[in-house]
């Protein structure tokens, strides 16, 4: 076990990484005109393959669908780490050292960004005529690799408050100054020991549908390059490894710091039945 001393070092990183977020790159600064222009050439069937992905993520939120996680695989991912002695079990995991979920999750999103290259190379072969194809795959690659995520931190995103917090995950992501500083605000409760508050952040995504058209307006503008065909293959591959690395980031700080106040407040405890 990691000593308070420690923990509270690794949740000042997290904060700090935090601050940093509030910065925007200039592309950013340029508000949604790339997506304005994007929705004025794509054809309406792309925009149903889009809207079709949205209602798919309703589902999601309430029975977690088809796009929920095997467990098994990062069960694996730590016998192969070198994990041993016990079954390896969610309730394991949330007790191991902070640094072992690390270097597991690191693993994960290097693997998620490798495929997601390879993805996005494909796809970007036909251009805007593909986009159809990628963009529904890349949103079932981003909620996969936040629930794996979640697992390498001892969270069972099969829970419908983890399938929550993976969308606002999303919706980090992919936000200007404006919204991360509110979704912080807002995930702020699930590391709060005070229940309520925690309910109040989860009565905040009941209007997932305008969650996850923000979501999509902003990611819109860079897959604006990927329209044009076999140059397409470039830009779709380094934007799609871009994307997952930036929700790979969000998960794994935003998890991380879940776990360590957890463990914060079991020392806390524990101190003081001593």
């Amino acid at each position: 076990m990691e000593t308070k001393d420690q923990l509270l070092k690794e949740l000042k990183v997290i904060e700090k990484w935090e601050k940093k977020q509030k910065g925007l790159w200039f592309w950013e600064r340029l508000g949604r005109l790339p997506f304005k222009l994007l929705d004025r050439v794509t054809p309406q069937f792309i925009h149903n393959k889009i809207g079709q992905a949205l209602d798919e993520l309703g589902s999601y939120l309430q029975t977690g669908g088809s796009y929920l996680s095997s467990k098994k695989h990062i069960f694996k991912r730590y016998e192969k780490n070198g994990v041993e002695g016990e079954e390896v079990t969610l309730e394991y995991i949330s007790q191991l050292p902070i640094n072992v979920m690390d270097e597991v999750s690191d693993q994960l999103i290097q693997s998620r960004k490798n495929t997601a290259m390879t993805q996005g190379a494909t796809t970007g072969i036909g251009g805007i005529f593909t986009l159809a194809i990628d963009i529904p795959l890349l949103i079932g690659m981003s909620l996969k690799t936040l629930q794996d995520i979640a697992i390498t931190y001892g969270y069972d995103p099969n829970e419908k408050e983890e399938r929550i917090f993976i969308v606002k995950c999303l919706q980090f992501a992919s936000s200007d100054i404006v919204g991360k500083e509110a979704v912080l605000k807002e995930l702020s409760a699930y590391s709060d020991p005070n229940v309520a508050a925690k309910d109040d952040a989860i009565s905040q995504i009941q209007g997932w549908r305008e969650v996850m058209m923000t979501y999509r307006d902003n990611f819109g503008w860079k897959k604006l390059f990927q329209m044009i065909p076999i140059a397409g293959i470039i830009f779709g591959s380094f934007i799609n490894k871009s994307i997952i690395s930036d929700i790979g980031e969000v998960g794994k700080m935003l998890y991380r710091k879940r776990r360590i106040k957890e463990k914060l407040e079991q020392l806390t405890k524990d101190s003081e039945v001593i």
